[in-house]
């Protein structure tokens, strides 16, 4: 991402290695090569879905933690990201666990090695890396306006075109960081992974914003909201359906350091 002629430079391909990730394929920036100590991280997530006027409407929420670990090997770094949450499913309530392991090349680009994460909650599992490069953070802070992108849709593999920008600096979890802020839509069409058996014609947008920490490139706060609107197929006909995914990641602020 050097200059931002027309799209960030810094999209890089993701190969997914073992499972599927709503989220994958989507933006995913340089990987920087030197780190700090492990990140914690709070999270809270909610999926709706409604079929017709009042057909079927169904929620799911989410609320817990997670643990981001990282070792050097070489010239790549590998990131294993662990959860703990409750799910909330209409009403019930149980205790789940999470985890995910990705390793980064020294391109940037992200191998997904262990999917264990079937609902899309670790920080690892989300359409911008964890981390990025002093160059592209440099560039960043630099952008002025939007730019716009384009990536793979998270579950379609179709493309979706939107614009980036910086939404500035501020005090995010107990230290400075830099924020951005994206929207992109596309085209729907096909089934969903987590829904096989719905197939659907429609529009599939993703908007957000994203702030990485000033000191060490970290990423420490995003807010994602993935949403598919359409028709849904059956063998009785057509029937509108909204389908909603929310996501907050914030990292944990650092511990008061003794006077």
């Amino acid at each position: 991402m050097p200059t931002f002629p027309e799209q960030p430079k810094a999209l890089k391909r993701r190969t997914v290695a073992a499972g599927t990730a709503l989220l994958a394929c989507a933006l995913v920036l340089v990987l920087v090569a030197a780190a700090q100590a492990d990140q914690t991280y709070r999270f809270t997530g909610k999926d709706s879905f409604a079929v017709g006027n009042s057909d079927t409407h169904s929620e799911i929420s989410y609320h817990g933690s997670e643990s981001l670990r990282r070792s050097r090997s070489g010239s790549s770094t590998t990131y294993v990201a662990e959860a703990r949450y409750v799910r909330t499913d209409q009403g019930a309530s149980s205790h789940v666990r999470a985890s995910y392991k990705a390793l980064f090349n020294p391109s940037g680009e992200q191998h997904d090695l262990e999917n264990h994460d079937p609902d899309y909650l670790t920080v690892l599992n989300q359409p911008f890396a964890v981390q990025l490069d002093a160059d592209t953070f440099r560039d960043l802070a630099r952008l002025r306006g939007e730019v716009p992108f384009d990536f793979p849709s998270p579950m379609t593999g179709s493309t979706l075109h939107g614009r980036i920008r910086r939404i500035g600096e501020g005090i995010v979890s107990g230290a400075r960081a830099l924020g951005v802020r994206f929207d992109a839509a596309g085209a729907m069409q096909g089934t969903l992974p987590d829904r096989p058996q719905v197939t659907l014609n429609g529009r599939i947008r993703m908007q957000g914003s994203a702030y990485y920490r000033s000191e060490d490139a970290l990423l420490v706060v995003l807010d994602a909201t993935l949403t598919i609107s359409g028709n849904l197929a059956n063998p009785e006909g057509t029937k509108p359906v909204t389908i909603v995914y929310r996501r907050t990641i914030r990292a944990e602020p650092p511990p008061a350091k003794e006077r």
